[in-house]
């Protein structure tokens, strides 16, 4: 089945070339794209074919999310903590380490729907996830899996190992990650960060990851804490200790934040394949600072880290942070936002390729054509300016409705588990 989007403006994601075309959306994976100045009439129309009538609209490559957690998405509205956090220690153990320890199966499978929809309202057709919940490890990452496919989405997933919640859930979280690589399912090995991972674990994910030709995901030196204990408990630094025990060596993987780096640090992770996703909006929120992040080279995503599934949102905010510590422009920050495509074609992750497109429905004040589409990108596209999304060539959202599956029902389904889920908390 075949989409033509007819009277389309494509932008093409890499040159920012506009193009006055129809274009044939392929069913095919591995098919191009085909720009046509005819649309298909009747007769070269498959009965299941679908046609757009794409008139004003602007139509370029869908969005992706470098650095996810959907576990947080019953979050929003959450009862307060018991005690009110006075640092970011206390931010993991009284809120979201609270939170993972009291969700259960169906509550994932609830955050993994909501987040889905949200990404697709969002134009965002891949998020690359970092998920916890100690207490229902068995089977999580399916159940996410799942979620996403049945919205519609593609995924890169891992699970979030650590020693914090002892030796139980660490051995579910190993044996979980071995069984979902095992089965043929694209993924990382995720760890949540050094001062929860000991040295056995941290050799345990590595070895992991390389039987499975994949890479580690996993937070760096968010905090000053996490390098405080790495030099108390290992006598080295954070990116010293993942550099000795072989996780920079994988060009898969990505290290999320590196907040609290030194130059030393910076030069090493400069030199390795190894990917940085930034989350401004989250260091923001947990008032965990902010670095200069052009220091540490080209490879660079952008991630959301839970606090939403809107990529547009964190690229904007990166932006307007980044002109004070880095002094970015529009190209490097554009780039950062485009670069998970990069990241995902280099290491041949399935589910990013040209048939993902966002049909923006742009009601511009003025006119838009390469030479400015980045002032527009930045100071006037919205999450609301979405109008329909193409996911592996498929249509999944039109004219600002889901397709794939009831958006009442996956919001009904996520306020129950939400209520669940705080009469958990506080209990």
């Amino acid at each position: 089945m075949s989409i033509c989007l007819k009277n389309a403006t494509y932008i093409d994601w890499q040159s920012l070339e506009f193009k006055k075309t129809h274009i044939i959306v392929p069913p095919q994976n591995g098919k191009d794209l085909e720009f046509t100045d005819t649309i298909p009439d009747s007769k070269g129309l498959g009965k299941d074919d679908i046609v757009l009538d794409c008139t004003d609209k602007l139509v370029t490559k869908s969005f992706g999310c470098g650095h996810h957690h959907i576990y947080s998405a019953l979050a929003r509205g959450m009862p307060a903590p018991q005690k009110t956090p006075q640092n970011f220690l206390e931010i993991l153990h009284y809120i979201w380490w609270n939170l993972d320890k009291n969700l259960d199966l169906e509550m994932i499978k609830a955050s993994a729907l909501v987040s889905a929809l949200y990404s697709v309202k969002n134009g965002v057709t891949f998020i690359i996830d970092h998920h916890a919940s100690p207490n229902a490890v068995l089977g999580s990452l399916n159940i996410i899996k799942e979620a996403f496919e049945k919205v519609g989405i593609s995924h890169l997933l891992c699970y979030e190992i650590s020693d914090r919640d002892g030796n139980r859930s660490k051995e579910d979280a190993l044996a979980e990650t071995d069984d979902f690589l095992s089965n043929g399912n694209q993924g990382l090995v995720g760890l949540h960060a050094s001062f929860t991972v000991g040295n056995e674990l941290l050799k345990n994910a590595v070895n992991l990851a390389v039987k499975h030709k994949t890479g580690i995901h996993v937070h760096v030196a968010e905090d000053q804490a996490d390098q405080d204990d790495c030099i108390k408990t290992y006598n080295k630094r954070v990116i010293n200790r993942f550099f000795d025990a072989g996780v920079l060596e994988m060009p898969k993987t990505i290290l999320g934040h590196c907040l609290h780096l030194n130059e030393s640090e910076i030069s090493i992770l400069k030199k390795s394949p190894a990917w940085v996703a930034q989350n401004v909006e989250s260091n923001l929120n947990n008032n965990v600072g902010l670095t200069n992040y052009s220091k540490y080279g080209a490879r660079i995503l952008l991630g959301t880290d839970g606090m939403h599934s809107n990529m547009l949102r964190s690229a904007i905010a990166a932006f307007f942070i980044g002109q004070g510590t880095e002094g970015v422009d529009f190209s490097t920050m554009y780039q950062r936002f485009r670069n998970i495509h990069d990241y995902l074609n280099q290491n041949n992750f399935n589910g990013d390729d040209n048939r993902n497109l966002v049909i923006l429905d742009y009601d511009a004040p003025t006119e838009v054509n390469t030479n400015n589409f980045l002032g527009h990108f930045f100071f006037g596209f919205e999450s609301r300016h979405v109008d329909s999304v193409i996911a592996n060539g498929k249509l999944i959202y039109k004219n600002k409705k889901l397709l794939t599956m009831d958006e009442n029902e996956i919001l009904l389904f996520s306020q129950e588990m939400g209520n669940k889920l705080w009469r958990k908390l506080k209990a």
